[in-house]
């Protein structure tokens, strides 16, 4: 029954806490006290099957990037799935979340967790959803025991983190029909716990039965991602009552799970104006204090669909510069379809582009080597090097090597040609060298 919390306060170094101080050059000392407060997690199920590598996410580490993917109602293609799965592996996701609410949800969820070894989430309200479809044939008939139920078969699977939208309560989703929101409530459990408890007139079953979520979470330690059921889907609805009040719920709920050694992330928005991110990120460390922050983008303009990776990695990179510390990644889809493998990429990229970016600012010393580096290999046109370095390197030496490149190093890339700064100003200061060694002979 004990946690990678449990063990923390007992001063007991485990070996995925071993592996995160390695990964994150820093110590055990340093490490584990943060663990014990709940300031850094360690998804780490305990019965998970298979060997994975384990992240830590918190305050004082590198900001880590989630990759979404599953199926819908409308599009069931696991060999699609699984191909997004690999691809976020080799584009080094830090976790991945299973959202899939269509088919055989149970097996999907073991088949992808299978094909990625690494930190893997999931929200079983949507598998009671399904088991809602396929057995009642209505989701909101769903009983108190199928949510729990669903909750129970993602920990014994072994999943390492679970989305639990316990937030929102009976007295809020009432609300929710007389407040104007220009975009409505735009997550799936949350709309699904909403209705279930204006139907049935009773209380949101995972936070009825909350204690019992502690409980099984306790034996598998499984971590809670506090799930924000009520994040605006538009600008125009970012910070308003409904979302705050959802949040000061959650700050409650979190430190009921501390009491009881379960590791915690709150989730956060959504769409927030630019000018309002760095104060989300603020307001929702001081309600919560320094549990992990994971938000989703958030997206700063509603209309760049199409684009909604580039628009949500504006906030994102905004968002870890304030003490973020889990991004969750949009794809080019978002708004518009299930995301293909090509998009699940390019969302990826564009996260961990804003994740390093935000690194420089509030672990500038950690993570500058990366940039260091690359100025040099700039800097002595090295293109082995400033390929290898990039972000996507694929892409990289694709775009480099496009018709009239010459090939190797020392020479200059076709957008500057024989005005390269690298090559012009060396090339003055040799001959003004050579032209004072000349004089100096005469």
């Amino acid at each position: 029954m004990a946690t990678q919390m449990t063990f923390a306060k007992r001063g007991i170094a485990t070996d995925e806490m071993k592996q995160v101080a390695k990964d994150e050059d820093v110590s055990l000392n340093w490490l584990i006290p943060k663990i014990a407060r709940g300031s850094i997690i360690i998804p780490s199920n305990n019965v998970r099957l298979q060997k994975i590598h384990n992240v830590g996410i918190g305050k004082g580490l590198k900001t880590k990037v989630n990759v979404n993917i599953g199926t819908s109602t409308l599009n069931v293609n696991l060999d699609e799935e699984i191909e997004k799965a690999k691809v976020a592996i080799k584009y080094h996701a830090d976790t991945i979340m299973d959202l899939s609410d269509g088919g055989d949800v149970k097996m999907i969820r073991q088949t992808l967790m299978d094909s990625a070894p690494i930190t893997f989430g999931t929200v079983p309200i949507y598998e009671a959803y399904n088991y809602g479809v396929e057995v009642h044939k209505n989701p909101l008939n769903l009983t108190e025991d199928d949510y729990l139920n669903a909750f129970e078969n993602n920990a014994k699977d072994g999943v390492d983190y679970t989305t639990i939208h316990c937030g929102i309560t009976k007295d809020i989703a009432k609300r929710i029909l007389k407040v104007q929101r220009y975009g409505g409530v735009v997550s799936k459990g949350g709309t699904i716990t909403a209705a279930w408890m204006l139907k049935h007139d009773k209380e949101n079953p995972y936070l009825t039965h909350y204690d019992y979520l502690i409980e099984i979470a306790k034996k598998y330690d499984v971590t809670f991602s506090l799930g924000d059921a009520l994040r605006p889907g538009s600008i125009l609805d970012s910070h308003d009552e409904l979302q705050v009040q959802e949040m000061i719920n959650i700050s409650q709920l979190t430190k009921r799970a501390h009491e009881h050694d379960i590791q915690v992330m709150v989730e956060g928005p959504g769409h927030v104006p630019l000018n309002e991110v760095a104060a989300n990120v603020r307001l929702a460390k001081s309600l919560i204090g320094d549990v992990p922050y994971y938000v989703l983008g958030p997206l700063v303009t509603d209309v760049a669909s199409g684009h909604d990776h580039i628009a949500s990695a504006i906030g994102a990179a905004v968002s870890a510069s304030e003490g973020v510390d889990l991004l969750c990644y949009l794809t080019p889809s978002e708004h518009l379809a299930l995301p293909n493998a090509e998009e699940v990429k390019a969302g990826l990229i564009a996260y961990r582009i804003a994740a390093h970016a935000g690194d420089l600012v509030k672990i500038r010393d950690k993570v500058i080597k990366w940039d260091m580096e690359m100025t040099e290999a700039r800097r002595t046109l090295d293109w082995e090097k400033q390929l290898a370095l990039s972000i996507d390197p694929e892409e990289a030496a694709k775009i480099h090597s496009r018709t009239g490149q010459h090939p190797g190093n020392n020479v200059p890339c076709t957008m500057c040609g024989g005005a390269c700064v690298y090559m012009m100003l060396p090339q003055q200061k040799k001959y003004e060298k050579e032209n004072n060694n000349l004089q100096q002979i005469e």
